[in-house]
């Protein structure tokens, strides 16, 4: 049976979204603007920011560094919490709550504090490598996520489907592809979206860990304001909108994969 959607209720989502999507149209508009400093409204519209930002080597080389870091930070975290989320959840095992709290604790730790941890424990190791050290530190923010997201699949997972399927002769590989895998996938990927987001918009890890050889666009964007602040600043903020953006549409359109699915 259908229900009307009252007019109150109306006007409260619409606005949230404004609340939700006002803020990332302001960068929008500053970037399209025609003088040299930041101004809102624009006085006129111009895209050569968008070239100026693209055709800065430091810009691209920020940016590329991010992907690489983010993907990396994404497969490593998925090939770790998937085995782990079923694992703590398929699984009766001596202290699997407290296990379980202790890989969810940095959700709940200030970043700013974790980023000192980790740049005082690679100090004492005495580590020069600044990818791993940034892959580590992405980490550690990161699989929680993903344990928190393909936990809560495997929770959901029909357990008499397995059984009905291995009562029809299906072997153990069988029933992970073509049963359990369809009902987690959802939970999987978005586990790494989360993952990835979290590791290339991250800050305050990066902002600890990071050298001159091993810069993502977080920390370019921040010293870029720190220098100058043009729109040029904007059409980063908004090319990295964009760039999520894209992330969505594919989701949508090339997996076939519902976000109302994923958020559920």
């Amino acid at each position: 049976m259908n229900e009307t959607v009252s007019p109150l209720l109306k006007i409260v989502v619409a606005v949230i979204l404004a609340l939700v999507v006002a803020p990332l149209i302001v960068p929008l508009l500053m970037s399209v603007s025609d003088t040299p400093y930041i101004v809102f409204p624009p006085q006129s519209f111009t895209l050569k920011w968008y070239g100026v930002v693209l055709a800065n080597a430091d810009a691209r080389g920020s940016f590329l560094y991010s992907l690489e870091l983010a993907a990396i930070v994404t497969t490593l975290s998925l090939a770790l919490g998937i085995p782990c989320a079923a694992g703590l959840t398929r699984y009766r095992l001596p202290g699997q709550d407290g296990v379980l709290g202790l890989i969810l604790s940095p959700l709940i730790v200030p970043l700013i504090v974790t980023g000192v941890a980790l740049l005082q424990l690679f100090s004492m190791l005495g580590s020069r490598a600044t990818l791993m050290q940034m892959v580590i530190g992405h980490m550690v923010v990161c699989l929680p996520y993903v344990i928190r997201s393909v936990s809560a699949s495997f929770v959901l997972v029909d357990r008499n489907l397995e059984d009905a399927a291995a009562v029809l002769g299906a072997p153990p590989r069988t029933v992970a592809a073509r049963v359990i895998w369809p009902q987690v996938r959802p939970g999987i990927i978005a586990g790494g979206i989360f993952a990835f987001i979290v590791s290339f918009d991250d800050y305050p890890i990066s902002m600890w860990l990071a050298d001159g050889n091993h810069f993502p666009i977080p920390l370019y964007l921040y010293t870029v304001i720190e220098r100058s602040f043009d729109p040029s600043i904007a059409a980063i903020a908004s090319l990295m909108i964009f760039f999520a953006l894209v992330l969505v549409l594919f989701i949508e359109k090339i997996l076939g994969i519902s976000l109302a699915r994923l958020a559920s």
